[in-house]
């Protein structure tokens, strides 16, 4: 608060406050990051460059910055001392975005970085005293105009054309007039230029200043500039230094008022008659060879350095609207450049071509939903659809600085992060390491709606019992078991809010009169339910941030665990790259629960997943070692963890989902996200025309977070309640002769009486018992009745009260509003929901208007389309998030290649899905499986006759 109360006297925000003018400032750094991309499309360069100073012309590591003794007492703050000297990296440069000849006009820079005692800071300056641009808005419409011009007529109808229809007439002539006076093509040396930082800074107490750097007096002269060499300047100080030091004297003038030395305006010069600049300090560049193979491996690190003014400390903060803006330009722009960062520019026939033909979708949805349009016209209107939850329905929930604040200069990448996951989801984003990662906020598909009024209202418990209870088995007869089991496998890798310890923090729940529960195992009648509270995300209001406390990656944390120390615990003992097993089997924790990545909620079909994994884990690695005998296992280990977790990922987007929403559509859609649209040509026009992204498959792109920080979201969670989908009781079979084994109800196969049945069992009749039998539906009267009294961590838990609960204290808005926020006609009457008898008189009984209809109940209470597993409404989170999850993964997109996952790696994923998986580990299985689709499709059951030989049902 101390910097702010010494800063806000001098600068403005725009829009009125700091958090408005962020949003400025990161959408006008994106912009730079297009007029980047655009700068290397019309170079024809291999990488990207710099947006702006390109071209380096010297860069040296061993420079020094001598503070001067006699500097004025005002002047000493933070590491300016009388006396200390400190070691300087400094980089001088030309201004263009374009390496071109250093005889064409041009500005030119000059960038310190200075090892002081309180840590490294950036100074950034060029060789004329002001900006062409007053603010970041003039100078971002200056880059985006002057993107891509090379030659003299593309500059001069940039100048003269396309930048007063950016900015305005008077604005653009007064831009042109000091782009002209600051480009010159007549400099002699880049030791003989002045160097201005153009905005200000704060100077410790002695507040804003603006400094400079400026030849020593008696620097030898330089000899004309040559026409023809087109790097005389980098020559010319390769001379220079091979004779003798090159020096500068720094300088700062201090602010005298707003009208003459203005801190918000980059384009007015603060004139030396009205503040005087007094010398603080000299830089010198010894003399050396800088045609070494040291001094060139210096440049090279320098040209990896990422300079910004705000690599500094509070007393030295940046001022001015350019200097906030350069905060997070800076990054966005290095980071693109370091291959941190990405741009996906849509091309502009789709950016053309979308607006009415999406208007006409949304017209014809009121009437015709997509799921009804014949195949080619749904493919397209989903591809809108997607468009617009884009576009509306990715809100970033991390907490952000504003204004922008100093900071350390970031170590360099670890190289063993470029080419593994981390251990806790950091770094997927190399630019963002938090992104994601163990512990990052979730995110909202639309904004959060908290009534803590209506928290109780309508009682959950009488909801549960009314609307949720499972009177009898309602199966989804599409499906198999192990589809239940697999989505349970992914939600525990995505997603898992921290609750506080059982008795410490509790939700209370009131009940309808005569009502008691017992909320610990034989404890006393009560009439409040209580369950352990989320831990919400520390705030300033009301808790609606709540942080994941698995990464949102997709990669295998439940497999795999979430640091390091739970991750080498699972590993072979000895340091190898396996997962512990025993006699196949995963070892037992002291609970009896087995010890792998994610233990909570632990049922016979979680343990069937598992122990399928960590199999095909070993089985990777092993693979690995043969085809690559040289490879450690600390490699075989992080690239097997690579490849499974890919495997899981495609699996899901191309078996289980084409199998709950079982429709050509969406087989057709998510089979494209994967590895590209079908080869028909009308689907690959529309996609051209209207969408040119999608013609590959995800894998082939690179990252793209749509403008949010990538998470997974409320919603997300709200829509994967599908615990209807668990059944009540489990018949278990043989798989050879097709008897029965047992018959057993959920108690029976959860927690810790999980392990000792897949031992007896065997995972060959675990699977066959899963794949012969069907989920339940999901749907209203459908939730199991062993969910709806639960124990769980010391406490006995309505798993139904719980997420009804949960849903509304997280501020998920209530399904009318969470139809409408998904671009839904809302509903007017209850009858737009249900028309069945029942369900109706309870919903008209328990709610007061359809605006008051829970989220869960709404979801479940809906006709699906033909073929799908759960509701429309659900399905548009759904088909945001799901590309979404791989889109925004590096290791899913420009990092899936052959050099980080091996070419078996690669091949091993191409080849393999979840029926290879499981005859891979039980090929005992494989005249069951089904022939032609899913392994989360009913299997063929075994029929024996008595006295005959085993047949196969088809």
């Amino acid at each position: 608060m101390a910097t702010m109360s010494r800063t806000e006297q001098y600068e403005r925000y725009e829009g009125g406050n700091p958090e408005a003018e962020r949003l400025v400032f990161e959408e006008l750094a994106g912009e730079l990051m297009r007029v980047q991309a655009k700068i290397k499309k019309s170079g024809g360069a291999a990488a990207f460059a710099r947006t702006f100073h390109a071209k380096p012309v010297l860069g040296v590591e061993n420079a020094r910055l001598r503070i001067h003794d006699q500097v004025p007492s005002g002047l000493r703050t933070g590491f300016v001392r009388p006396g200390a000297e400190y070691p300087v990296t400094v980089r001088l440069s030309n201004a263009s975005g374009t390496p071109q000849p250093d005889s064409l006009p041009d500005l030119r820079g000059a960038a310190l970085r200075v090892e002081a005692s309180d840590g490294r800071h950036d100074f950034l300056m060029t060789n004329f005293p002001v900006s062409h641009a007053r603010n970041a808005r003039e100078f971002v419409a200056f880059a985006k105009t002057m993107a891509g011009a090379r030659t003299r007529a593309q500059k001069a109808f940039a100048l003269f054309v396309k930048l007063p229809l950016a900015v305005g007439w008077s604005t653009a002539t007064r831009m042109r007039h000091n782009v002209r006076a600051s480009a010159r093509g007549d400099v002699r040396s880049l030791a003989l230029e002045t160097y201005w930082s153009r905005g200000a800074v704060l100077w410790g107490e002695a507040g804003p200043v603006r400094y400079q750097i400026r030849p020593v007096r008696g620097a030898p002269v330089a000899p004309a500039p040559s026409r023809t060499d087109p790097d005389q300047l980098s020559r010319e100080l390769a001379r220079r230094l091979a004779r003798g030091d090159v020096a500068f004297e720094l300088l700062v003038q201090r602010y005298v008022s707003e009208e003459t030395t203005p801190v918000e305006d980059g384009s007015v010069e603060w004139r030396e008659d009205v503040a005087p600049a007094v010398p603080v300090a000299t830089l010198t560049i010894p003399r050396q060879n800088i045609d070494t193979a040291a001094a060139r491996a210096a440049m090279r690190r320098i040209e990896e350095l990422a300079f910004n003014p705000w690599h500094t400390t509070d007393e030295f903060r940046p001022l001015g609207n350019l200097n906030r803006a350069r905060k997070a330009a800076y990054q966005a722009s290095s980071a693109q450049r370091l291959g941190y960062r990405f741009t996906t520019e849509e091309p502009r026939r789709n950016r053309v071509l979308s607006a009415p033909v999406g208007a006409a979708f949304r017209v014809l949805n009121r009437w015709v939903p997509w799921y009804r349009l014949p195949l080619p016209a749904g493919l397209l209107n989903l591809v809108f659809l997607r468009k617009t939850l884009r576009r509306k329905n990715l809100i970033d929930t991390d907490l952000r600085e504003a204004p922008p604040q100093p900071v350390p200069v970031s170590p360099p990448v670890d190289e063993s992060l470029r080419v593994a996951r981390s251990y806790d989801g950091t770094f997927n984003d190399l630019s963002a390491p938090a992104m994601g990662a163990v512990g990052a906020a979730f995110g909202r598909n639309m904004p959060p709606v908290l009534r803590p009024e209506l928290f109780d209202e309508p009682n959950p418990y009488e909801v549960s019992r009314l609307l949720l209870h499972r009177d009898s088995f309602l199966p989804a007869r599409s499906l198999n078991v192990l589809a239940a089991a697999w989505i349970q496998f992914q939600v525990h890798d995505w997603v898992n809010h921290s609750r506080y310890p059982a008795g410490t923090s509790s939700v209370e729940v009131p009940l309808p009169p005569g009502v008691e529960w017992h909320n610990t195992p034989g404890g006393r009648g009560e009439h409040l339910m209580r369950f352990a509270e989320n831990v919400a995300m520390a705030g300033d209001g009301a808790p609606v941030h709540f942080a994941d406390s698995a990464s949102h990656w997709w990669d295998g944390s439940e497999l795999y665990g979430g640091d390091e120390k739970a991750a080498r615990s699972l590993r072979d003992a000895d340091g190898g790259a396996d997962l512990r097993l025993e006699d196949g089997h995963l070892p037992l924790g002291p609970n009896g629960i087995p010890l792998t990545g994610f233990r909570e909620n632990w049922w016979l079909g979680l343990s069937v997943m598992h122990t399928l994994f960590a199999r095909e884990h070993n089985a990777v690695c092993a693979a690995l070692r043969r085809a690559y005998p040289r490879m450690e296992e600390e490699r075989v280990y992080h690239t097997a963890r690579l490849i499974v977790s890919a495997l899981i990922a495609k699996i899901h987007t191309v078996e289980w989902t084409p199998a709950i929403l079982a429709t050509e559509a969406i087989d057709i859609g998510l089979k494209a996200n994967w590895q590209g649209p079908p080869a028909k040509w009308l689907e690959r026009l529309g996609l051209w025309l209207f969408e040119a992204h999608s013609l590959t498959g995800i894998p082939e792109t690179v990252p793209d977070h749509q403008g949010a920080p990538y998470s997974l979201t409320e919603d997300f969670v709200t829509v994967y309640r599908m615990h209807p989908l668990i059944p009540d009781d489990y018949e278990i079979c043989d798989h050879r002769f097709g008897r029965r084994l047992d018959v057993l109800g959920f108690d029976d196969v959860q927690g810790a009486s999980a392990e000792p049945l897949i031992r007896k069992t065997g995972l060959p009749d675990s699977l066959y018992s899963f794949g012969i039998a069907h989920p339940g539906a999901i749907t209203l009267h459908n939730f199991p009745r062993a969910l709806q009294h639960f124990e769980r961590d010391g406490e006995v838990i309505d798993l139904s009260v719980v997420d009804l609960v949960r849903t509304r204290r997280r501020g998920v808005p209530r399904y009318n509003d969470f139809r409408a926020g998904l671009h839904k006609e809302r509903i007017h009457r209850f009858e737009d929901l249900t028309a069945e008898p029942r369900t109706l008189a309870r919903l008209k009984e328990l709610y007061r208007s359809v605006d008051d209809i829970d989220t869960m109940v709404g979801l479940f209470a809906e006709n699906p389309p033909t073929g799908f597993g759960f509701s429309d409404t659900a399905f548009r989170v759904f088909i945001l998030m799901a590309s979404r999850r791989l889109q925004s993964d590096r290791f899913l997109t420009v990092d899936y290649r052959p050099e980080l996952y091996t070419p078996l790696g690669m091949d091993w994923i191409e080849r393999t899905g979840m029926t290879e998986v499981i005859l891979r580990h039980c090929p005992e299985l494989a005249s069951l499986l089904p022939r032609d689709a899913s392994a989360f499709v009913p299997w063929r059951p075994v029929s024996a006759p008595p006295n005959g030989p085993r047949t196969a049902d088809f």
